[in-house]
Formats: C-alpha cells, sequence, structure tokens
C-alpha cells in the first residue's frame, strides 16, 4: 500500500461542533409547523444522515410524510442564514489540520449537509488547509454511498490507496467501507466509543492531537 497522503474528514461532529445550530434550526422548522422541539441530546443521535433522516427521527410518530417536503426547504432558508451562530471548530482541530497540511497532506471536507452550507463554512474556518469540500446536492449519492469521496479524491488527484477517512458516526464508517479507505473513529463527535464500537469501528483517536500519530500507524 502506498503511504497515505490524503485526509477526508467528515464535517458535523468531526471538524465543526454543529450541533447547537443544527438543533435550533430543526426547532424553529418544528416551530413553524406546529411540531415539538426537541433537545441537542436526542438530536446528537440522528444527525450525521442528511436533515431529511434527522427530522423523520425526531418528529412524532404518524407525522405525515408531506410535511418534511414542506419542512426542508424553510431548514435550508433558515440554516443557510444561521449555520454560524454557535458553530465553531473543535478545540484542536486547526492546529490538527494546519500539521497535515505542513506535512504535505491533501485534505478534503465531505457531509451530508447541504452543499452550499458545507462550502461557506469551509470557507470561514477551514479554506487555508482544506482544498476541496462537498456537500449533499442533486447527481451526487449522500453518504453512507461513497460518491462524495470519490468525487473528493478525483479533485485531489489521490487514489484510494493513498487515502484515509476520519468521521464521528455510524455513517462515517460504512462510507468508508463502501470506499474501500480505512478509517479513524473520533470520540468527540456526536457518537460515543461503544456505539461506534458496535458499528463495525476498530481505530480511534481520543483528540484531534492523537490524529497524526494514529496515521502513522497505517
Amino acid at each position: 500500500m502506498h503511504k497515505i497522503n490524503t485526509v477526508i474528514f467528515d464535517m458535523d461532529g468531526t471538524v465543526l461542533n454543529t450541533l447547537d445550530d443544527l438543533t435550533d434550526a430543526v426547532n424553529h422548522v418544528f416551530s413553524e409547523f406546529g411540531l415539538p422541539a426537541r433537545n441537542k441530546e436526542d438530536y446528537r443521535k440522528f444527525f450525521g444522515n442528511g436533515i431529511g433522516y434527522a427530522m423523520r427521527c425526531a418528529a412524532p410518530d404518524g407525522t405525515d410524510d408531506a410535511l418534511f417536503d414542506k419542512m426542508i426547504p424553510v431548514f435550508r432558508d433558515h440554516y443557510n442564514k444561521h449555520c454560524l451562530d454557535k458553530t465553531a471548530p473543535y478545540e484542536g482541530i486547526l492546529d490538527l489540520m494546519k500539521a497535515l497540511y505542513d506535512k504535505g497532506y491533501k485534505l478534503a471536507i465531505v457531509s451530508n449537509k447541504i452543499d452550499s452550507a458545507v462550502k461557506e463554512l469551509n470557507e470561514r474556518f477551514f479554506s487555508e488547509y482544506v482544498t476541496v469540500a462537498i456537500g449533499e446536492k442533486p447527481g451526487i449519492k449522500r453518504k453512507p454511498a461513497a460518491d462524495t469521496v470519490f468525487a473528493a479524491l478525483d479533485e485531489l488527484g489521490s487514489s484510494r490507496d493513498e487515502a484515509i477517512y476520519i468521521g464521528d458516526s455510524e455513517v462515517d464508517l460504512q462510507t468508508a467501507q463502501n470506499a474501500g479507505l480505512p478509517c479513524i473513529a473520533v470520540l468527540w463527535g456526536f457518537r460515543d466509543r461503544d456505539f461506534l464500537v458496535k458499528n463495525g469501528a476498530v481505530t480511534f483517536a481520543e483528540s484531534p492531537e492523537d490524529v497524526p500519530a494514529v496515521l502513522e500507524s497505517f
């Protein structure tokens, strides 16, 4: 196997703590449509597989499917305006990205978040180090399909043999498997170790500071 020279990060729960802004946005939409709000610890379990999935998990049983089609555009409008209100990189992430960039690693972000938001957030926080950021958009399958990973590899000019995936959820573990990449599961995000182990995780990083040493083991 070639030396790993490309790192593909998940966004929510991996490089950015987006939980508060996502919670506020979904609760705003639920309020608009007369549904009860949920707390962020509930939402922590739901986010990671696209906003439609999260809304369906959070909504009361029996909510009309047609309602979700109406809610998603309202969410997108609100979230695009408020995705920077409380969101910030996890402590140590910028130092990690700089360290990897300085060592010559190519860096990308792939996410099930709306593509416009992914690009805006990357531009705001990570564009000095991350050259490719891809989110949900027409014509590309969302994770856990490998499409966004392959698109990122194409843009970076990297092969699968040179790449590794870093994420915080079961969706990320499955995405890495579908793409044929090794995966580092992080423990500062939206899922805990026990849950990740049950979903097949074998390699972990307790903190961003641990990642370079873990990368060297591949």
